[in-house]
C-alpha cells in the first residue's frame, strides 16, 4: 500500500479518459472497502498497464474506484465506518505532502491507532501488471472485465472498451456540457477535479451535479449522470440526426449501435464519417445554447426548462421530452436554416408541451416520435426566419464551450489565462494601458508551451472573488460562478465606453493585429477569436492554436511557469524553450 501511495503522490497512476468512469463510488463503499483492509479481508486485485511511452509509469484498467478510495482515506478525505480519520502522523510520506500543499489535511475527534495505520500501510495489495501491451489490447482487456459487471449502467456497458467515432464523440460531447473535459490521460489525483459531487455525497469533487445543464434544467437528476444517462440521451439524439433517420428509444435499439460489427453500429459510424464528428458536436451545442436563451426570455433570465415544459410542479426526469425538442430545434435551425427571431415567442409556444405531445409508453416507437417532432416545430415555427447568411454554429464557442474552459482552467494554468476586462476597478473606471500587452505576452508565453498545445485567454472572466464583489457593485451586474471562477463578462465594460459589444470585440482584434507578436502567431490566433454572449454578460475567447516554431513579442521570449507569465533572459530558460519545438 505504501508503494501505491509512493506511485500516486508521483503520478505514475494514470486514467484514460477514452474508456473510464469517473470517480462514481459512495461514501458507505469507500469506508467498506477500508475495513475489508483493516480486518486484513482479501480485496479484488488491480489491473494496470506499463506505459509504453513512460516505463514506470502506469495505466489503470480495472481498480479506478478502489484505488482512489485507498488514497483519498490516507488523505484524510473521509472516515471509517465508526468515525476515525487516517493518523497522518504515523505515515511521514503523506504528512510531508500535505505539508507541501498536495492536500488539506481533515481533523476529527478520532483516528487510527499507530496499530491500525500499520495494518493499512502494510497491507499487500494484488496487482497485475500488463506489460508492452498495445492501445488495442488495453481496449480489450478492459471491455471484457466490464462488459458482464453488475454494476454497470446499460450507458457505461456499452461503451465499455468500445473506441469509435460514435462512442468517442458522445463522450466528447458529454464532458463539455458537464463541464469535466481534460487531457485524454489524466493522474489519478486529479480525478476528483473532473468527478461529480452529488449533493448528499459531498467528496468535495470540483464538478457540482446542480450546476451541470442536465440538472440544473431538470432533465435529469443528479444521480443520472453518475449512471452516465446524460450520454445515453446525446447517443440517442446523435443516432437520430447523424444516422438520418428516427430510431425507437429503447436499450435493445442502442445496445445495436454500440455492437461493433451490429448492422446498425454500420450504419451509424459510415453515416458519421460523412456527417463529420465535429460539425455534429458543434450542432448539438448551439442547439442547446439557443434552448437555455428561449428559457431565459421574459423570464428575468432565470429560466428552467422544466418548468416551462411541465405546467404541473413535477421533480420527474424528461430525457425522452428533451430529445424531441432538441432534434425539432436541429432540424429547424441546421436542416431548414432558419433563426428564431422572437425567443419569447418560442417560449410561449413552448410553454406546458407536454401536455400536447404523447409522452406514454407508445412515445418511444420512432411513428410517435416523429408526430412529436412535428408538433413541436408547429407550435415554435412561427418564431424562426429563414436566413441567407451562415448561422454562427460553426468555429465558435458555445456556452457549454466556455463553462467547460473556465473549469479546466483550474487545473491546467499554464495553458489557461483570465482577465476580468480593461477598465480598472477604482472610482474612476480608467483604461489599464498595461493590460492588453500582458495579454499580448500571455498569448506568446501559451504559444511557447509546446507544438501540441492550444491554449486560452478568456476575457471578462476572473478567479479573484474580491474582484467579483466589486465589479457587481461598480457596474451593477451579477456575476455567473463557474467552479471556482467568476464570470463579469465584458458587456457591462462596452456599456461604460458607450460602445456595442461588438465595438468592444473589434478593440480587442485591432489590438492583436497591430501587435508585435510573431506573425505566424498573431494570424492564428486573429482566425480563431470569438465572442459569446454567456447569459447577457459577454465572454470574449482567444484561442491560442498550437504552433510549430517559437513565438515572440517583438524581439522578446516569453514562456508560463504555472499561471504566471515570464520573460525569458536566462540562457538555460531560452534553451529550454527552443528544445521544445
Amino acid at each position: 500500500m505504501q508503494s501505491l501511495y509512493s506511485w500516486y503522490g508521483e503520478d505514475k497512476l494514470h486514467v484514460n479518459r477514452r474508456y473510464q468512469r469517473k470517480l462514481v463510488w459512495t461514501l458507505e463503499e469507500k469506508q467498506r472497502l477500508i475495513e475489508s483492509i483493516l480486518r486484513k479481508y482479501p480485496v479484488p486485485a488491480i489491473l494496470i498497464a506499463e506505459r509504453e511511452s513512460e516505463p514506470g509509469s502506469y495505466e489503470i484498467i480495472d481498480g479506478l474506484q478502489r484505488l482512489h478510495a485507498i488514497v483519498s482515506f490516507v488523505e484524510t478525505a473521509f472516515p471509517t465506518l465508526d468515525g476515525k480519520l487516517f493518523n497522518l502522523d504515523f505515515f511521514p510520506t503523506a504528512r510531508n505532502r500535505a505539508a507541501e500543499g498536495g492536500f488539506s489535511p481533515n481533523t476529527a475527534d478520532q483516528s487510527l491507532s499507530q496499530k491500525e495505520v500499520g495494518t493499512l500501510l502494510d497491507y499487500v495489495l494484488a496487482v497485475s501488471v500488463m506489460r508492452n501491451a498495445t492501445e488495442t489490447e488495453i481496449n480489450d482487456v478492459f471491455g471484457r472485465i466490464n462488459t458482464y459487471g453488475h454494476r454497470l449502467s446499460d450507458q457505461e456497458r456499452r461503451q465499455a472498451g468500445v473506441q469509435d467515432e460514435f462512442s468517442e464523440m458522445v463522450r466528447n460531447i458529454a464532458c463539455t456540457l458537464r463541464g469535466d473535459v481534460s487531457t485524454e490521460m489524466l493522474p489519478l489525483q486529479l480525478m476528483p477535479s473532473i468527478s461529480i459531487d452529488l449533493p448528499m455525497m459531498k467528496h468535495g469533487y470540483l464538478v457540482k451535479a446542480e450546476e451541470v445543464f442536465w440538472v440544473s434544467q431538470g432533465i435529469l437528476r443528479s444521480t443520472d449522470l453518475r449512471d452516465s444517462m446524460d450520454e445515453q440521451c446525446i447517443a440517442d439524439i446523435g443516432v437520430c440526426i447523424v444516422g438520418g433517420q428516427i430510431i425507437e428509444r429503447s436499450k435493445d435499439e442502442l445496445d445495436e449501435v454500440y455492437k461493433p460489427g451490429s448492422e446498425s453500429s454500420d450504419r451509424v459510424l459510415n453515416a458519421l464519417r460523412v456527417y463529420g464528428a465535429d460539425r455534429f458536436s458543434e450542432e448539438f451545442k448551439f442547439c442547446v445554447d439557443e434552448v437555455l436563451k428561449v428559457c431565459q426570455a421574459g423570464s428575468g433570465g432565470g429560466g428552467h426548462l422544466r418548468n416551462l415544459l411541465f405546467k404541473k410542479q413535477t421533480t420527474n426526469a424528461f430525457p425522452s421530452v428533451f430529445a424531441i425538442l432538441l432534434i425539432a430545434f436541429h432540424e429547424l435551425t441546421v436542416k431548414e436554416r432558419k433563426k428564431i427571431t422572437d425567443y419569447s415567442g418560442v417560449r410561449e409556444g413552448l410553454a406546458d408541451l407536454s401536455s400536447r405531445i404523447e409522452t406514454g409508453r407508445k412515445a418511444t416507437s420512432p411513428e410517435e416520435r416523429r408526430k412529436n417532432i412535428d408538433v413541436v416545430k408547429g407550435l415554435i415555427s412561427n418564431f424562426f426566419a429563414e436566413t441567407e447568411g451562415p448561422l454562427p454554429i460553426y468555429g465558435n464557442h458555445a456556452t457549454s464551450d466556455i463553462e467547460a474552459i473556465i473549469r479546466r482552467s483550474e487545473i491546467e494554468l499554464s495553458d489557461y489565462e483570465l482577465k476580468q476586462g480593461y477598465l480598472r476597478l477604482d472610482g474612476d473606471r480608467t483604461v489599464d494601458s498595461d493590460l492588453i500587452n500582458k495579454v499580448l505576452t500571455t498569448i506568446c508565453a501559451i504559444a511557447n508551451n509546446g507544438p501540441k498545445r492550444i491554449g486560452k485567454v478568456l476575457i471578462g472572466v476572473t478567479d479573484k472573488e474580491a474582484d467579483s464583489e466589486r465589479i457587481a457593485e461598480l457596474d451593477r451586474v451579477a456575476p455567473k460562478m463557474v467552479g471556482k471562477r467568476f464570470v463579469v463578462g465584458v458587456s457591462r465594460e462596452a456599456r461604460l465606453l458607450g460602445i456595442s459589444a461588438q465595438e468592444y470585440f473589434t478593440k480587442w482584434k485591432d489590438a492583436i493585429k497591430s501587435s508585435c507578436l510573431s506573425p505566424h502567431l498573431r494570424d492564428s490566433v486573429l482566425s480563431s477569436i470569438d465572442f459569446n454572449e454567456f447569459y447577457g454578460l459577454g465572454v470574449i475567447v482567444i484561442t491560442v492554436p498550437a504552433q510549430k516554431e517559437l513565438s515572440y513579442v517583438g524581439e522578446d521570449l516569453y514562456w508560463r511557469k504555472g499561471d504566471e507569465t515570464t520573460r525569458a533572459v536566462m540562457p538555460k530558460e531560452i534553451a529550454d524553450l527552443v528544445r521544445r519545438f
